[in-house]
């Protein structure tokens, strides 16, 4: 019938450019008008052509490096020393878990990540996204956050860095923001006005030496600014 022939076509259609959507949103870039742009990467990435990468619109990259109390990123010490010598200026990131103290959790990107010259501001990972059921009170996860800032700036003499969503930070950031480095996650559009970051992860796409998709990443600022991010607070 004439109807269902119709039906059909529509249907068929709406597939195909929804297919194609997909397709072109891998490529597609929000970030694209920022000069400066990075990715993250952890052992999910696999072996990475770092020297590729470089090429591929990537100054800088933020690599995982721990997690929780012990855990420790299978690959973060070969990503660490291939980044560096690649020319991609690179930083380290801790996934904060809410079932571990702060303590515990600075002590083990502590005895992870070297105190190298040239390194980005390390960095902690705040989501609920594969976090532990935990979920304490805004005052009780303060405490333990601070306790981790407190030690790792006190360490590497760089005022760290927060990656969070809009979930996360409303629920336990919004009220009194601490006094960080903001990188936040917004998949599709430029991060909130009112949040002062300096880091964007947005849509995760294509880059030339990742076996798959990355983490796609950019800096509100020049070159030589994501440079002076490196000074150390005694330099």
């Amino acid at each position: 019938m004439p109807g269902r022939k119709w039906l059909r076509r529509t249907a068929i259609t709406l597939a195909a450019l929804m297919v194609i959507g997909v397709v072109a949103f891998q490529f597609y870039e929000p970030g694209w008008r920022y000069e400066v742009r990075g990715v993250d990467v952890s052992r999910h990435q696999g072996d990475i052509d770092w020297n590729a990468l470089a090429t591929d619109r990537t100054a800088f990259a933020y690599i995982k490096s721990s997690e929780g109390g012990d855990l420790v990123d299978i690959r973060f010490s070969d990503n660490w020393l291939a980044a560096e010598q690649a020319g991609v200026l690179r930083g380290a990131y801790h996934f904060f878990t809410l079932c571990r103290t702060g303590v515990e959790q600075a002590s083990n990107m502590i005895s992870t990540v070297p105190d190298e010259q040239g390194m980005l501001p390390p960095a902690v990972d705040l989501e609920f996204g594969g976090n532990c059921s935990a979920r304490p009170s805004v005052a009780e996860f303060r405490v333990e956050l601070d306790a981790f800032l407190a030690a790792i700036e006190t360490e590497y003499r760089m005022r760290p860095v927060i990656y969070t969503n809009y979930p996360f930070y409303d629920a336990y950031l919004a009220q009194d923001p601490p006094e960080v480095t903001w990188w936040i996650r917004s998949i599709a559009w430029q991060p909130r006005d009112s949040l002062d970051w300096t880091f964007w992860q947005y849509f995760p796409g294509r880059r030339d030496g990742v076996d798959g998709r990355v983490d796609r990443n950019a800096f509100d600022g020049d070159l030589p600014a994501l440079r002076a991010l490196t000074e150390r607070n005694d330099e």
